[in-house]
């Protein structure tokens, strides 16, 4: 688990992403967070068997793929699902790339930006990895910004069409949320 000032970021397990494909009262209680209407963000819906698969042929890359991002429910009843970040697996020639998703209802309160810096505070400090990047797409502005406040420069374009790539320069962080 990452704890950040306002966040509480856990890492799926196959047993989390089986309960978050089948049984939504399962995967809060896991969890130990309310999960909102409108789980998961449509950008993640569609891979989530692809993870779940991932998970249960490979449990040691449990870190490596998909975390779940807590925060306060607003002082009443404890924790709050409110986005999903993580890697596309582990290190390969010490790289690893980030991505991630906040649902509506929580977009614009800094929650990406925090998930972000967290994970590629973790992903920096685990043998192998010496660099993270990211692509956003250039028609994504609030994905462009969450990136340069976390300490990322473009480098070059991305992969995709219209999409940008990203590398961590680290000690980069901007104190901006």
């Amino acid at each position: 688990m990452i704890e950040t000032a306002r966040l509480r970021l856990v890492p799926a397990t196959a047993a989390l992403a089986r309960a978050e494909l089948g049984d939504r009262t399962q995967f809060a209680r896991l969890l130990g967070a309310r999960v909102p209407e409108g789980w998961p963000p449509e950008t993640l819906a569609d891979a989530l068997p692809l993870f779940l698969q991932w998970l249960e042929e490979a449990p040691e890359h449990a870190g490596w793929l998909a975390w779940y991002a807590l925060a306060e429910d607003g002082g009443t009843t404890g924790w709050v699902l409110v986005a999903s970040g993580g890697f596309k697996g582990p290190p390969l020639d010490n790289t690893v790339e980030i991505g991630y998703s906040v649902l509506p209802q929580y977009q614009g309160g800094g929650y990406a930006t925090e998930m972000v810096r967290g994970l590629v505070a973790w992903a920096m400090a685990q043998p192998g990895v010496a660099h993270v990047v990211a692509e956003a797409e250039g028609d994504n502005p609030a994905s462009v910004r969450v990136l340069l406040k976390a300490g990322f420069v473009a480098c070059r374009p991305g992969e995709e069409p219209g999409c940008a790539r990203f590398e961590f320069v680290n000690g980069g962080m901007s104190d901006a949320t």
